[in-house]
């Protein structure tokens, strides 16, 4: 079906297992595990490859949601309501990503990108402590509308940078601190990640073989990822995120001036 060599198998593998450790922290693997297939497989129509990179992702995403919710309580009842909304966003997403050009959207995610990461730098309690008291249900609902229906629509129509929007979104909408942040992040993604799966799996465009491979070292990343950021607490994510959102800004800048 494909021909790959032992390098770019071990080079795949190995470049599944930090995006899967990146994504258990702050989310962003998909910046390094999707280029890395874009390298590998360069013959390769690109949707199978997307298809690919959401098999794998899942696995380590949903490795990373369990570590969280075994060490971190969670707000179920509003896991499920962001975890449905981003699951019917990324559907609708992916549905209209076939007509829509994602590099119109670039300098716009850019522009969004660096004035996030001037916050992040300018406010150092940014994420450390949730806002004192309850939190409202109008701002529940708007984190599902943003975090949920919102950013799960652009997963499925584009894609880089979802877990991080995620994290974002849930620390300045719902005053969640960053690891809470990141632990309630792990289950949405699962849910925006099936909702493109299920359809690259219906068109046919996974390589099932090779993501069964390369989940195995997703899984561990994942699995190592969330537990450091547990240990180390928000200071540890808010440096990881710090690092994710420059690279998504290098990343995005690369495909807007070379394409």
């Amino acid at each position: 079906m494909y021909d790959i060599s032992l390098t770019t198998l071990v080079l795949l593998c190995l470049a599944a297992g930090a995006a899967g450790w990146i994504d258990a922290v702050v989310g962003g693997g998909g910046l390094l595990q999707l280029p890395a297939l874009l390298v590998g497989f360069p013959q390769l129509a690109p949707a199978y490859l997307l298809g690919t990179n959401k098999a794998v992702s899942i696995v380590g995403t949903s490795a990373a949601a369990v570590t969280y919710a075994r060490k971190t309580p969670m707000d179920v009842s509003t896991a499920v309501r962001l975890g449905l909304a981003a699951l019917g966003g990324s559907l609708l997403g992916a549905s209209f990503a076939a007509g829509i050009d994602s590099a119109v959207l670039r300098p716009l995610i850019m522009v969004i990108l660096l004035a996030v990461l001037a916050f992040v730098l300018f406010k150092p309690a940014f994420g450390s402590v949730p806002a004192p008291g309850p939190v409202t249900r109008r701002r529940i609902w708007a984190a599902v509308l943003v975090a949920g229906l919102g950013i799960g629509f652009y997963d499925g129509l584009i894609g880089p940078g979802t877990g991080t929007f995620l994290v974002i979104a849930l620390v300045g909408i719902v005053h969640m601190n960053l690891v809470a942040a990141s632990a309630m992040t792990k289950v949405v993604n699962v849910c925006t990640n099936f909702g493109a799966l299920v359809t690259f799996g219906i068109q046919g465009t996974v390589l099932w073989r090779l993501a069964a491979l390369m989940a195995v070292f997703n899984l561990a990343g994942g699995t190592l990822g969330a537990r450091m950021a547990l240990k180390n607490g928000n200071r540890f994510v808010r440096g990881v995120l710090l690092v994710v959102v420059v690279a998504l800004v290098c990343k995005l800048g690369y495909d807007q001036w070379s394409g």
